[in-house]
């Protein structure tokens, strides 16, 4: 018997496959699949949400599933074939963490994947680890939480033990338990009204007629929460340029920036163009936003975003931002440096990224997060903004930079950035955003103006 030519599992092992061998990225690799899929019209929408299911949850269980199948092999798993390890890490996923899929499926579905991309030893193989597995569930010992709380926390809720233990010493391991089960949930899609097109109330009523589920955002005036969706790519409310994805915690950047109509303004690190769309979304489509990348075809995305919303007040520029001084100086009126960074504070959407982050991540880039922020610092007019944001967590890519910017540019002033929050306001001189306690990606944001 061969695999249906479009089981789910396959797909989602075709992803898997692509990930682990190509170094894609998860979400991508992801879309580009479903999208090809819902293209042929094979896909429904039960299937996009399973096969999501099954790549973002085996993925993001990575070495926790790894250390349960080491439990039931008689060698390394790094001995097996990439194929063949990713038909079992599928089906320990199944096994111990899908309830509704039953035992009997998960292991008969991957036998039948390792018939089509295995030999006759290999299905045996994964039909003797698989069904040990589902016979034997008890062999699956966490370490004790008390004495080893670091261990049990990185396996039970799969996050590296490197970061588990930076955030059980700067939290408590309550929080952190509590940090790494949000990151473990599939957070809701967040979008961004484009009020230059329409306003939220008519946007939540297309969306609706549309089959999502979603509600007004607490955070943004023009966020919108969608729980339930179709695809994204059948949505003609995206491709009528009537919103932009993008998290609550990320829409409060350009808020606190505070952007008037007929400035210039610098968006310093703006690819994809998020930011740099919602900042010339609130100056109403006038003055000038000038996003500069490094790379020329990330770019290109934020000029198809601009196009798609509508917006003629967006300049890019290939450039590095460590040379934003060079070009520009004291001509803007506000600048962003959404800096580049360990992106910690997002892994619950990238369910890839914590694996592939060490760190050593944090050692190097604060060198040049800090030379983004001193050259853009230089572009800012006397009485402009200065606002410095990353999607991250840790001090050392946050607090630390500020801090030690503000002593080597007394011309700065820090502002209490939580007062220019579009909502409830905030004491906090500079925002620290957290998934646990706020229901948002983990955002970093601080403001400061140049005396004149």
């Amino acid at each position: 018997m061969n695999v249906k030519k479009f089981d789910a599992r396959e797909i989602a092992l075709k992803i898997l496959n692509d990930i682990e061998t190509n170094g894609a990225y998860a979400n991508i690799a992801l879309t580009r699949e479903i999208n090809r899929q819902l293209s042929l019209g094979q896909l429904s929408d039960q299937d996009r949400r399973f096969i999501t299911e099954l790549v973002y949850g085996t993925v993001k269980a990575g070495a926790t599933l790894d250390w349960m199948l080491s439990n039931y092999l008689s060698r390394p798993l790094t001995k097996v074939a990439p194929i063949i390890r990713n038909i079992l890490r599928l089906g320990i996923y199944q096994l111990f963490f899908l309830e509704k899929v039953p035992a009997s499926a998960a292991c008969n579905q991957a036998v039948e994947l390792t018939k089509k991309y295995g030999h006759a030893g290999t299905v045996k193989f994964v039909n003797g680890v698989l069904r040990n597995a589902a016979r034997s569930p008890e062999k699956i010992v966490y370490p004790d939480q008390d004495k080893q709380p670091i261990k049990y926390l990185a396996l039970k809720y799969f996050h590296p033990e490197w970061l588990i233990a930076r955030w059980v010493k700067r939290l408590g391991a309550t929080a952190c338990e509590e940090l790494c089960q949000i990151n473990n949930n599939n957070p809701p899609l967040s979008i961004r009204t484009n009020t230059v097109k329409t306003n939220r109330t008519e946007l939540l009523q297309r969306l609706k007629n549309e089959g999502v589920k979603c509600q007004a955002s607490d955070w943004t005036p023009e966020g919108i929460v969608c729980y339930e969706h179709p695809g994204l790519s059948t949505l003609a409310s995206l491709q009528e340029g009537l919103f932009q994805v993008q998290d609550e915690s990320s829409m409060l950047v350009a808020h606190i920036l505070d952007p008037q109509p007929g400035e210039f303004i610098i968006d310093a690190c703006g690819a994809p163009g998020g930011k740099t769309t919602h900042i010339a979304t609130l100056m109403n489509n006038t003055g000038k936003v000038l996003s500069t990348d490094i790379y020329e075809h990330k770019l290109t995305l934020t000029r198809e975003n601009a196009s798609r919303l509508g917006l003629t007040n967006i300049d890019t520029k290939a450039l590095d931002a460590v040379n934003l001084d060079s070009l520009y100086s004291l001509k803007a009126d506000r600048v962003l440096v959404d800096a580049p960074c360990s992106g910690l504070g997002v892994i619950r959407r990238k369910p890839d990224s914590r694996w592939r982050k060490t760190e050593e991540i944090l050692r190097d880039l604060p060198k040049l997060q800090a030379a983004i922020l001193t050259s853009a610092a230089q572009c800012v007019k006397p009485g402009g903004v200065l606002v410095y944001s990353t999607c991250t967590t840790e001090p050392e890519e946050n607090q630390n930079i500020v801090d030690a910017f503000l002593q080597e540019q007394p011309m700065f002033v820090l502002e209490t950035a939580g007062q220019y929050l579009p909502g409830q306001k905030r004491p906090d001189a500079m925002l620290q955003f957290w998934p646990h306690t706020d229901g948002v990606d983990g955002f970093f944001i601080a403001r400061m103006t140049r005396q004149k």
